[in-house]
């Protein structure tokens, strides 16, 4: 007999083949039946028009979340000028909802074990609607960034729900390909709404707006899901436990070292000032905590070592925080360069933007198409490539001089046109790739946290690293003076060159195969069982 499919490999391994044939293991489903199961509609939805509704309220819910990160960087110029934000300040409204949804995506993964997915994902975006209505009456700077705290609460809560929900829906094959590639579109299309929405509000109506008409979209999702989430789906387990001693490690060790690193270029003596080293220490203490705390003495930890058991996991994962970080650094500094250095409308920018997005729907509709035939390994050296080239272009694009020359035009096309196209293949690949190989390499009792992991990486990755990417500008400014915005960002772009170039070495050593359709890793490891 072959040997049989450890349970903790799979895709993750060229070498193992996702492929391989379950006749060899007695009692399980064979090769044809695996083929079929992975093309139909999951037997919980009854017909068509149920599974659409079930489809759109969730990969919906990443549109909202999506929609609440791109237009912020489109209305911040805008918003600042009108409560006076400091400029030291401005990279906290952006950051904020960014740190808080990371530090609460494992907490509320463990609430989606226990009360069910169906009930936590709803009770998301309820959050999430009372807060965008809120932010959009902030009076100065602070209310604007409590509110934006609050909002990323909101998406902390719902964002693993959705994830759990399609993973336990759909197995492995064609049609969670299919799923989890609109999903991903679903994220662009919010992106450039947000970026549309952001860009109407601050020309043509107030910035107010934009978090208002987040608010309607918000409602519309809530209701969708509460019809359409089918009840069994969302069944919670009462015997599953709340990990709080990870909970007091995990979320104030997250929030006080990317307070550290956010503030720590803008506090009066800088890393000197005793409140920045400070919570840079305590933070690193609480994670050093949390390390020890989910190895050794959490007996249902919130984030178990089986989530990194499947091969190349741990590698994957330090890869896609890299990369994540890089879009933030990238999205950040090209909305400000776009419309600062560049001097475009707030309209302006939107279009020019808008190649992120169309590039982002056609990749993410295609890889379902395509995930199941070409190595993945392949489609994340490529998506790292797109990472490099998005901020080298901005990070080498030539000043303007007084003359105006070169001219916007010729910038935009030689620059800005093509950064947009490599960001997009940057992300949107990465995205799609990792959440189907990611879902399917852990079993179903480990969804709700596969979901937590890889939002958890998103929203970490671009806290985590905008706060770098502001450190490294201030720094530089100790060193070498006073700045012009142009220096400024260009220091930015090149910090995300180097962070690129890092998570592309680490993922070229990642292998992994195709996302065919195959046994789930439950049945992988009923197999393994029966086998011996």
């Amino acid at each position: 007999m072959a040997q049989p499919i450890a349970a903790s490999e799979g895709i993750f391994d060229v070498d193992s083949g996702p492929q391989a044939s379950s006749n060899e293991y007695p009692g399980i489903l064979d090769k044809a039946e695996i083929e079929r199961l992975g093309r139909q509609r999951p037997a919980l939805l009854k017909s068509a028009w149920a599974e659409c509704g079930f489809v759109f309220s969730v990969v919906a819910s990443m549109m909202i979340s999506e929609f609440f990160i791109g237009g912020f960087f489109i209305i911040s110029p805008a918003l600042a000028e009108s409560l006076q934000i400091p400029t030291a300040l401005r990279t906290w409204p952006a950051a904020v909802p960014n740190l808080t949804t990371a530090a609460l995506l494992l907490p509320c993964a463990r609430l989606c074990d226990r009360y069910g997915g169906r009930l936590v994902f709803l009770m998301g975006h309820i959050w999430l609607l009372i807060w965008s209505i809120i932010a959009g009456f902030s009076q100065n700077p602070t209310m604007l960034i409590v509110c934006r705290a609050l909002q990323g609460i909101g998406s902390g809560i719902f964002l693993p729900a959705g994830m759990a929900l399609l993973g336990q829906a759909y197995r492995p094959g064609p049609r969670k390909n299919s799923v989890f590639s609109l999903y991903g579109a679903f994220a662009v299309i919010g992106f450039y709404c947000g970026i549309f929405m952001g860009a109407l509000a601050s020309q043509l109506l107030d910035w107010k707006w934009y978090f208002w008409i987040g608010a309607i979209l918000c409602l519309i999702v809530t209701v969708v899901g509460f019809l359409t989430i089918p009840r069994k789906l969302g069944l919670g387990n009462k015997t599953a436990q709340i990990d709080w001693w990870g909970v007091c490690t995990i979320v104030p060790g997250l929030v006080l070292v990317v307070f550290a690193l956010t503030d720590g270029g803008h506090a009066p003596d800088g890393w000197r000032t005793p409140y920045i080293y400070i919570s840079f220490i305590l933070g690193g203490i609480f994670l050093c905590a949390a390390v020890y705390v989910q190895g050794w003495v959490s007996a249902d930890p919130l984030l178990p070592a089986d989530a990194f058991r499947p091969k190349y996991m741990k590698r994957l994962v330090a890869s896609l925080f890299c990369s994540y970080g890089v879009f933030g650094l990238y999205l950040f500094y090209a909305s400000y360069y776009i419309e600062t250095v560049l001097h475009t409308s707030p309209f302006q920018t939107a279009a020019w933007f808008a190649p992120l997005a169309v590039g982002g729907m056609i990749l993410a509709l295609t890889g379902g198409f395509v995930l199941h035939l070409i190595p993945g390994r392949i489609l994340l050296i490529i998506s790292g490539l797109g990472y490099i080239l998005s901020v080298l272009l901005f990070a080498v694009m030539p000043e303007q001089s007084a003359s105006g020359e070169p001219s916007t035009s010729f910038l935009y096309w030689s620059h800005v046109f093509p950064a947009m196209i490599c960001g997009t293949i940057g992300m949107d690949i990465s995205f799609n790739v990792t959440n189907v190989f990611i879902t399917t390499a852990l079993p179903a009792r480990l969804q709700a946290t596969a979901g937590a992991l890889t939002n958890c990486l998103v929203y970490l990755g671009i806290a985590f690293w905008l706060g770098v990417g502001d450190l490294a500008v201030a720094t530089s400014q100790d060193l070498h003076g006073e700045l012009g915005l142009r220096e400024q960002y260009q220091i930015g772009f090149w910090t995300g060159v180097g962070l690129a170039a890092l998570s592309l070495c680490l993922v070229a050593t990642v292998k992994m195969g195709q996302a065919a359709a195959e046994m789930t890793a439950d049945e992988r490891a009923r197999a393994e069982q029966e086998a011996k």
